[in-house]
């Protein structure tokens, strides 16, 4: 068991950096238009549009705080149980899932339009991996 612990956390790191940068859906529109956007390019292109609050709330959510759980997560797999971050990793942890729901919501509200195809890209599933991964270290390291 003590090898689980490093793994987990080796593989919510790298996971979470490829979710952010790979495409997460190919949304395909009237044939000929494809799009493929990483949760990157979607905060930049929200702030581009000035629609900064919502680029803000979106990199929250779904880049800050998932980045300091996972700090988070190294911090207290190396300092212990007794560590103050072990208290901020349960703050940090309830809103770890809210991000990969936003974008199956995303997924699903353009399957139901009937104006767009979408699918599920390799960012979207390393994204849940490093969300998957850092659920199952927190629940180790709190144990």
């Amino acid at each position: 068991m003590s090898f689980l612990l490093p793994l987990l956390l080796a593989i919510s790191s790298f996971s979470f950096a490829l979710g952010l940068t790979l495409p997460l859906v190919s949304l395909d529109r009237l044939l000929f238009f494809t799009e493929t956007p990483s949760l990157m390019s979607i905060v930049v292109g929200l702030w581009y549009d000035h629609e900064k609050l919502l680029a803000v709330i979106v990199c929250a959510f779904s880049v800050v705080f998932p980045a300091v759980k996972i700090l988070l997560l190294h911090i207290a797999a190396f300092r212990g149980k007794r560590s103050r971050s072990v208290i901020l990793l349960g703050l940090a942890s309830k809103w770890s899932m809210m991000d990969v729901l936003l974008v199956a919501l995303v997924v699903f509200s353009a399957k139901t339009s009937g104006l767009a195809e979408a699918s599920a890209l390799p960012g979207l599933w390393f994204y849940g991996t490093a969300t998957t991964a850092s659920v199952l270290a927190s629940v180790m390291i709190k144990k």
